[in-house]
C-alpha cells in the first residue's frame, strides 16, 4: 500500500501548484491533477488548505561534538529526533579532526557516534584541523569513495582548529582538482584574539563583551580574503557558512556578481535576534545567546538583519542552516561565568528553521518558493543530493513536509521544543503555521502532534559533488 497526498498545493522553486502526490516504498512514484490520484488500496492523506513541500535540509549541524570543555547537549539521537519535529529530513553534520589526528581516524569516529542513532537521513562535512599532506590526499580519498564531498576550515580560532592563509589556499587548490566543496568560517580570529585580550584586561567579562570583540569588520575582512584566495585556487567552489554581518554579505554579492563560485549561508538567529534582549541581559542569562559569529547590534551603522533578508531574497545568500551547536545553560553556559571567553559557543535551532523562515514569508521579507529553495532544494543541489533529495519530483526520495498555513506554533520549553536544552534562544516566539505532517523516505516521522519515528531509520548518504554553480 502507498500513499497519497490529495488536495495540497506542492511548493517548489519555481511556483506553486495543486497536485495529488503518490508515494510508493521510499519514492515519489507520480504527481496528479488534484482528484486524479489513485485512492483504491493507498492510504489518503488529505492537504486540503495545505503547502506540501520537500523535506528541510540542513547542511551545518554540530551534534556529540566536544567543545569548550564539554559535549553539545544533542547527539545524534536527540538532535536528529528534534530535526523530524522541524520538518527536516536530512543533516549534514561536521565530523571533527582533532589536533593531529588523522582525518580517517576523524572520520570513523563519527561514523560510530552517528551510526544506527539517526532518526533522519545524514553526511558529513569533514572539518580539517590539521592540514598537512596527509590531509590533502585524504581530501581526494573521501571525495572520490567516501562521498564526504565538502570540506570546512576556520579562519578564527587560533591554537583550536585555525588555519592560516597558506594552508586555505593549499586545500582549494586540492578542492579545484577534486571537486570539493570549501565551506568556511570567515572571522579574523588572529585580531579577535587580540580584542578579547584586551576587554578581558580591562575587566569587561559580560557575556555582551562577546559580540564586541568579534566586530562585523573582521568578519567582513576574513570573507573577502577568502574569496580571493578562492579566486586563486582557480575560482573554487566557496561556501561562507553562518554568516551575520552586513560586511560580509557585501563581499559575496559583490564576488556572485564577477562570476565567482561563491556561496553565502546564514542562519535564523541571525535573521531574528539582535545583541539588545539577548546577550545585554542582566547577570549571566546573556550567556545562553553566546554563538560565533555572534548576534549583532541593531545599533551598528549597518542594519544585518534586514541586508541578510535582503540577500535571501536576491539569492546574494544562498542558504539558510542553523549550525545547530546547543548547550544547556545549567553546568554547560555556566562554564564561562566570569569570563565570556570561556562560555561554550553555540545555539541550538535544529527543529526550527523551517518555521522561523516561514515567518519571514508571513511578514513579506521572502516568497514561498524562496522558502522552499533556501531551506530544501539550494541546499541538495550544493551538497551533492538534488534530485534525490530536496524537490517534489517522481523518483525522488519520498521526504515530504505538509505544512499547514492556518494553525501557529508556539516554540518554548514545554510547548514545541524537542532539542535537548533546558532553555530555547526562541523562548515564546510565535509562528504563522504549523507542521502537520513529516514523511521520511515514505515513513511518517510526525503527525497529528504525534511522533512515530524511531533510531535507526536514518541511512548514510554518499553525495556527489555540487551541482550547483554560479
Amino acid at each position: 500500500m502507498g500513499t497519497l497526498i490529495a488536495n495540497g498545493t506542492v511548493i517548489s522553486p519555481t511556483g506553486r501548484i495543486a497536485q495529488d502526490v503518490l508515494v510508493d516504498g521510499e519514492r515519489i512514484v507520480a504527481l496528479y491533477i488534484p482528484g486524479t490520484g489513485p485512492r483504491d488500496g493507498h492510504r489518503v492523506i488529505d492537504a486540503t488548505g495545505k503547502y506540501v513541500i520537500p523535506g528541510g535540509i540542513d547542511v551545518h549541524t554540530h551534534l556529540d561534538l566536544p567543545l569548550g570543555g564539554t559535549v553539545v547537549s544533542d547527539n545524534f539521537e536527540t538532535g536528529t529526533i528534534a530535526a523530524a519535529w522541524g520538518g527536516v529530513t536530512t543533516v549534514v553534520d561536521m565530523a571533527d579532526q582533532h589536533t593531529g589526528e588523522s582525518v580517517y581516524d576523524g572520520l570513523a569516529e563519527w561514523h560510530e557516534k552517528a551510526a544506527g542513532k539517526c532518526a533522519v537521513d545524514y553526511s558529513f562535512t569533514q572539518m580539517i584541523s590539521t592540514l598537512d599532506d596527509e590531509s590533502l590526499k585524504a581530501m581526494d580519498y573521501l571525495t572520490e569513495h567516501e562521498g564526504i564531498t565538502s570540506f570546512k576550515f576556520f579562519m578564527a580560532y587560533p591554537g583550536a582548529c585555525y588555519s592560516d592563509d597558506g594552508q586555505i589556499l593549499r586545500a582549494m587548490q586540492q578542492a579545484s582538482r577534486n571537486g570539493g566543496l570549501i565551506m568556511m568560517h570567515a572571522e579574523n580570529g588572529i585580531a579577535i584574539d587580540v580584542l578579547v585580550a584586551q576587554a578581558l584586561a580591562r575587566g569587561e567579562t559580560d557575556p555582551k563583551y562577546h559580540s564586541f570583540t568579534r566586530p562585523p569588520e573582521l568578519e567582513g575582512e576574513a570573507t573577502h580574503r577568502a574569496i580571493v584566495l578562492s579566486k586563486v585556487a582557480g575560482n573554487v567552489p566557496l561556501y561562507i557558512v553562518h554568516m551575520s554581518a552586513a560586511e560580509a554579505l557585501d563581499e559575496v554579492a559583490e564576488a556572485r556578481h564577477n562570476g565567482q563560485n561563491v556561496f553565502g549561508e546564514t542562519c535564523p538567529q541571525y535573521l531574528h535576534l539582535t545583541l539588545e534582549g539577548t546577550l545585554d541581559r542582566p547577570g549571566f542569562e546573556g550567556a545562553k545567546f553566546v554563538c560565533s559569529p555572534p548576534l549583532r547590534s541593531k545599533h551598528d551603522h549597518r542594519n544585518h538583519r534586514a541586508d541578510l533578508w535582503k540577500g535571501l531574497r536576491m539569492n546574494e545568500l544562498a542558504v539558510v542552516a542553523t549550525d545547530h551547536c546547543p548547550f544547556c545553560f545549567k553546568d554547560q553556559k555556566e562554564l564561562g561565568r566570569g569570563n565570556f571567553a570561556k562560555i561554550p559557543n553555540g545555539l541550538g535551532g535544529i527543529e526550527h528553521r523551517l518555521e522561523l523562515i516561514y515567518q519571514g514569508v508571513v511578514a513579506g521579507e521572502l516568497s514561498l518558493e524562496r522558502w522552499v529553495e533556501t531551506c530544501c532544494t539550494t541546499p541538495a543541489r550544493l551538497f551533492g543530493l538534488f534530485p534525490k533529495k530536496g524537490i517534489i519530483a517522481p523518483g525522488s526520495d519520498a521526504d515530504i513536509v505538509i505544512w499547514d498555513p492556518n494553525r501557529k506554533t508556539e516554540i518554548g520549553v514545554g510547548k514545541k521544543h524537542h532539542s535537548n536544552m533546558d532553555y530555547s534562544v526562541y523562548e515564546g516566539t510565535i509562528i504563522d503555521g504549523r507542521i502537520d505532517t513529516v514523511m521520511s523516505r515514505g515513513t511518517v516521522l510526525v503527525e497529528n502532534d504525534q511522533y512515530f519515528g524511531r533510531p535507526g531509520h536514518g541511512k548514510f548518504l554518499k553525495r556527489g559533488l555540487c551541482n550547483y554553480l554560479a
